[in-house]
């Protein structure tokens, strides 16, 4: 039961919204952010200030000067750190009931499915077609629940996917483009904020059983006009992660 008077006074305005048996439900939850830049930073941030009990940060990266425009988990002093390292500190600093598991590697074909088996949830906050494709064949593959997000210059989108149950990331984007169409791209810094908190916003409401999921439909968001777009889309019947075999 949920009657730690400090947590209890932590967590007030969250319990006031769903209960002390919707908190509960955060504390056994175990999401997993692949990521720790832009979208996972913001993304982490909520995670962690809402109580989720475990968060799994995997980023291979050291940060550099260029990261700190949008990377809001890092600061100046960090530089040349690993971004996992820095993410587990920041976030404990924030909530020390949250477990923060760091794995300073990147996903690979030969690691991804032994780092997601352990969770729930799965957050897709990377920055390359290829992770993003491995990612959900994996999710897929494995039955994992994950949200998937993309940003570049002035916008973003965002979908979430369970799989065999709503389309998933290969069911609308099939392939990844040809490398060579993108180069080092520029980003509007606040957009890794908004959708990365999006996508923080999809994984708890999923463990609460909230509201309605981005499930068979992107969302994206242009901040030039200050417009989000929610595009229906469907499975793919010939798609290449989720056509079912009988």
């Amino acid at each position: 039961m949920f009657t730690n008077p400090v947590q209890i006074e932590r967590y007030s305005r969250q319990i006031s919204l769903f209960g002390t048996h919707g908190q509960e439900k955060l504390f056994a939850a175990k999401i997993l952010v692949i990521g720790a830049g832009g979208l996972g930073s913001p993304a982490s941030f909520y995670l962690a200030a809402a109580g989720v009990g475990q968060i799994g940060i995997v980023d291979s990266d050291k940060i550099d000067l260029s990261n700190l425009q949008r990377q809001i988990l890092h600061g100046t002093n960090d530089l040349n750190r690993c971004k996992v390292e820095s993410a587990r500190e920041k976030l404990n600093a924030l909530n020390p009931d949250v477990k923060i598991f760091p794995y300073n590697e990147r996903a690979t074909a030969d690691n991804i499915k032994d780092i997601i088996r352990d969770y729930d949830f799965i957050l897709d906050c990377t920055d390359n077609f290829e992770t993003k494709f491995l990612i959900n064949d994996a999710c897929i593959e494995l039955r994992k629940p994950f949200a998937h997000a993309g940003i570049l210059h002035y916008g973003g989108q965002l979908m979430t996917c369970l799989p065999f149950q709503s389309a998933c990331y290969r069911c609308v984007f099939d392939e990844p483009p040809p490398i060579e169409l993108f180069g080092r791209e520029g980003i509007f810094n606040v957009v890794a904020g908004v959708i990365g908190t999006l996508q923080a916003a999809e994984a708890l409401k999923y463990f609460l059983g909230v509201g309605e999921l981005l499930t068979d439909y992107l969302l994206t968001f242009d901040a030039l006009t200050m417009t989000f777009r929610k595009v229906k889309i469907s499975r793919n019947k010939n798609c290449k992660a989720c056509v079912e075999v009988n």
